[in-house]
């Protein structure tokens, strides 16, 4: 799968990533904010002189409108211009006008929590995010022209250091790119009550299908467990009481001692099938203990990275456990990788998750590979994955999952 952020491309292929689009559309990305910034800054001022010019007819709203109407605007371009660099599709969550005209546009749009934040978007972005863009710009770009357009034998050392500011840029402008795009999207994305009744109703119905499944797992787990392991252990005793009767050399003793033998193995598998339904060190110890414990009887070699502040909820925990589990199971089948690394983090209300492995990469999910699974568990959870797997490797499973603890 190809990265869908300019941040995936710069982190997964430092090398391709240079004659690959990505850096173009950083840059454009940061000069159309420079043009989208200034130009917010001047109808930002005329929209509110003007407010002020009709402050006394007005009583005071049309200020606030003319706030409104900019910050609107900007947050809708900037919607737009996240695309360059993000290729996730961000919605705009604002809900249709109560009714028609103006005044009730205004009063549905008054209301609206998501407002406000694109009006405190819209001043940052005026005040501060775009002088950042043309700071950036200036130091990759201004730097370097100004040193080599003044070369002499006195100033080598100056334009060597724009050469290197110039080799550099690509990672500089897209570093800040991607930096800018994820604050945008955490002012412009909508939040659960901003989304769509049927989004909402979609979004219940996958969280209510995981419980399913983990509730089914649960009984699936007790039924092996009291079940098809006890009569696994009264066939062993049965096994031992008909070796008391049977000679020790004799054809039956053989055969004895093979069916022992099976039995012994099934048992094994039985016990490793009900321990990976149900876990007792996740529900012991936690989500790290459990991945620890897991990479420790892991084919291959895994690196295990996990700072978590405290335990996990408990469904968040448990979904998490299933979603390494599955995808370290690809790697094994799949991959042919030699070693593989497990790193996660917690950070302003989210869990980030990224699994990576060197084996030969060509990961497509589109040809029905169990990715697709593990998209499905993240997407019921609210969250994101991203999938970079190059033809060749390595390949990074990148997720996040947003995270509040009680």
């Amino acid at each position: 799968m190809q990265p869908t952020t300019a941040w995936q491309a710069m982190a997964q292929r430092p090398l391709s990533f240079l004659t690959s689009s990505w850096p173009w559309r950083s840059l454009a990305y940061l000069s159309g904010g420079v043009v989208v910034g200034a130009a917010a800054v001047l109808v930002f001022a005329l929209g509110l002189a003007a407010g002020l010019a009709l402050l006394v007819v007005l009583i005071g709203v049309a200020p606030l409108v003319g706030m409104v109407l900019v910050s609107t605007l900007v947050a809708r371009v900037e919607r737009r211009r996240l695309r360059l660099v993000d290729l996730d599709h961000l919605p705009d969550p604002h809900r249709a006008p109560d009714g028609p005209g103006l005044r009730a546009w205004m009063a549905t749009r008054l209301k609206e929590q998501v407002t406000w934040r694109e009006l405190m978007f819209t001043l940052l972005s005026a005040a501060a995010l775009w002088w950042m863009d043309l700071m950036v710009l200036g130091f990759s770009f201004g730097i370097p022209a100004t040193t080599i357009a003044t070369t002499d034998r006195d100033t080598w050392p100056w334009t060597v250091f724009g050469a290197i500011v110039l080799l550099a840029s690509p990672y500089t402008v897209t570093s800040w790119a991607g930096a800018r795009a994820a604050m945008a999207r955490t002012f412009l994305a909508p939040r659960d009550k901003e989304l769509g009744e049927e989004l909402r109703e979609v979004r219940a119905s996958q969280s209510r299908l995981l419980d399913a499944f983990d509730a089914e797992r649960v009984r699936i787990e007790r039924d092996l467990h009291d079940g098809a392991q006890q009569r696994l252990v009264s066939l062993g005793m049965t096994l031992g009481l008909m070796r008391l009767e049977v000679p020790e050399d004799s054809a039956q003793a053989d055969l004895l001692t093979q069916a022992e033998a099976q039995l012994s193995t099934a048992h094994q598998e039985l016990r490793a099938l009900i321990r990976g339904l149900n876990p007792p060190v996740l529900a012991d110890h936690g989500l790290v203990a459990a991945i620890e414990d897991y990479a420790g009887r892991f084919p291959i070699p895994v690196t295990v990275d996990l700072r978590l502040p405290e335990r996990l909820p408990r469904k968040l925990e448990t979904t998490m456990y299933y979603l390494i589990n599955e995808a370290m199971t690809n790697i094994a089948k799949h991959s042919g990788a030699g070693s593989a690394q497990v790193r996660g983090r917690y950070h302003s209300d989210l869990l980030i998750l990224d699994i990576t492995d060197d084996g030969h990469g060509g990961v497509d999910p589109e040809a029905g590979s169990g990715v697709t699974g593990l998209a499905d568990r993240v997407m019921a959870l609210d969250g994101r994955m991203r999938v970079s797997s190059p033809v060749g490797g390595p390949t990074l499973l990148h997720v996040e999952v947003p995270c509040r603890f009680a």
